[in-house]
């Protein structure tokens, strides 16, 4: 038997975190280690109880979740991956979410199913956006000359920092380091559809064993954080 996820939850609202952890309690693979309140508090709680997913909100007094998300990425004692769960459908958030190094983002009017899911993804390694900011997401990015999304740079002490004044994203914007192959490009496309590794396993009669290894080739070559940032990457080169 496998260990359970280990989940962070990080929100100001105590209630809120309440039923997220009811949620996700209920769950017999994952289980809530921790609770935040403040983003410095999940930057000190990520390195002391290494979690496995971080469920993280953007507007806090302290330390906003786009800076917290960004230290924890940048410390290399914490391994979690984090899934930015917000009130606002607001796609400068979901950009700098992105760029400070989320591999999932939410929104709080989910179902709990989604939430669910969205913790067993990031726990394999596979990163979720919710679906109706994907499309968004990869409109924004499919053209190279387009505007940049906006990210949020330097410390923030609060919640009101304005993501809107920060630099463009941090995303590579030259081609694969190497070609893809056949095989490669077939696996990108089904993961740009937000197919699962059993799924695209079946789909293309390999093992899923071998999918995760076309997956991190996939990663390896576009300069790739995680799945997320390989179809936002796929969809700005034409890859896709």
């Amino acid at each position: 038997m496998t260990d359970p996820i280990r989940v962070l939850l990080v929100d100001d609202h105590a209630m809120l975190r309440a039923g997220f952890r009811t949620i996700l309690d209920l769950q017999p693979d994952i289980t809530v280690i921790g609770e935040a309140g403040t983003g410095s508090e999940a930057v000190e709680l990520a390195a002391t109880l290494q979690p496995d997913v971080i469920t993280m909100d953007v507007q806090m007094p302290d330390m906003d979740g786009l800076e917290a998300t960004r230290r924890i990425g940048a410390d290399p004692r914490i391994t979690a991956s984090v899934a930015i769960v917000t009130t606002f459908d607001r796609d400068d958030y979901l950009f700098a979410a992105l760029d400070a190094g989320a591999s999932g983002f939410l929104l709080k009017n989910a179902g709990p199913e989604e939430l669910v899911a969205a913790v067993r993804a990031l726990a394999a390694g596979d990163g979720m956006l919710a679906p109706e900011v994907t499309r968004r997401v990869l409109r924004r990015f499919a053209d190279p000359a387009g505007s940049a999304p906006s990210t949020v740079s330097g410390p923030s002490t609060g919640s009101g920092a304005d993501p809107g004044r920060a630099p463009a994203t941090a995303l590579p914007t030259a081609g694969p380091s190497e070609p893809l192959t056949e095989r490669e490009s077939e696996v990108l496309r089904l993961v740009a559809e937000a197919w699962s590794n059993a799924e695209i396993a079946a789909e293309l009669y390999i093992g899923e064993a071998t999918v995760k290894t076309h997956v991190s080739r996939i990663l390896q070559k576009l300069g790739a954080r995680d799945r997320v940032q390989a179809v936002v990457l796929a969809h700005r080169l034409g890859l896709h």
